[in-house]
């Protein structure tokens, strides 16, 4: 281990082979970091607070404070946060109250730019992209490989599907379905993440799948449940399809609609 000199290191933390602390940073108590991981100075994590192996945390980075909910009473609830995340400055996550999942929890591959905020509760998958100054309000859900544009904004209790893409500078109140390209004030779907998509293997014939999907549901005039019922009937049964048909059914905000049906 590396600890600067000037570093705050509680003894009841715990730290792994090869992790470096950097000048003036505080790391608490009940507080375990993996290997290889690095935290620059002025870094301030509190506990109880997990984080793994070979993640990268920038300076003026803050986690594991106590949530920004009036409903909190000190109840011990944790932050847990993956291997091979880069936290960039400035950002905040926050603990968990006890409701719901009782932890925030950051997969691993992350990529949390400058002044992004995870607030309590929050539950993100793994190899997402979070541009600067994303704000996730409580209780959200982030999905594998979801890239969000900064300055984005997102409602409490909303989930973001995987593999979908949030422009920058959009207000998100409810649902983005995975596949899907949203933008906009309040947001609005704008088809699939047909190059995002492409770029990560998805079969010509996946892509056809989920185009007709997408059209049955977002750009029929068929009210939801009649939609969904025909692409179970009438497109050919996949993975993908399966999950994206899944996430729209239960839904408890509904999906953002597409933008020629806003």
């Amino acid at each position: 281990m590396n600890i600067h000199p000037t570093a705050i290191v509680s003894p009841e933390a715990s730290l792994e082979e090869g992790v470096k602390i950097g000048p003036y940073s505080i790391i608490g108590p009940n507080v375990s970091i993996g290997k290889n991981t690095s935290v620059a100075p002025h870094v301030v994590i509190e506990g109880p607070t997990e984080i793994g192996e070979n993640c990268r945390i920038f300076q003026f980075a803050a986690i594991g404070a106590v949530p920004q909910d009036l409903k909190f009473e000190g109840e011990e609830c944790k932050v847990i946060i993956g291997n091979n995340n880069t936290i960039r400055e400035f950002v905040t996550i926050h603990k968990a109250t006890a409701a719901d999942i009782g932890k925030t929890i950051i997969g691993d591959n992350n990529l949390l730019m400058a002044y992004c905020h995870v607030a309590h509760n929050c539950e993100l998958g793994n190899n997402i992209v979070m541009s600067n100054a994303v704000n996730l309000a409580g209780h959200i859900q982030v999905e594998d490989h979801a890239i969000i544009g900064g300055l984005t904004g997102i409602h409490q209790f909303t989930k973001v599907g995987c593999h979908s893409m949030i422009s920058g500078a959009s207000a998100v109140t409810q649902d983005v379905a995975p596949y899907v390209l949203a933008a906009g004030n309040h947001a609005t779907l704008f088809g699939l993440n047909l190059i995002g998509l492409k770029r990560r293997g998805f079969s010509e014939e996946t892509l056809r799948n989920l185009k007709e999907a997408y059209r049955i549901i977002f750009r029929s005039s068929l009210l939801r449940a009649e939609a969904i019922k025909k692409v179970k009937k009438e497109v050919t049964n996949s993975p993908e399809v399966d999950h994206f048909i899944e996430f729209i059914e239960k839904s408890e905000r509904g999906v953002c609609r597409d933008k020629g049906h806003a």
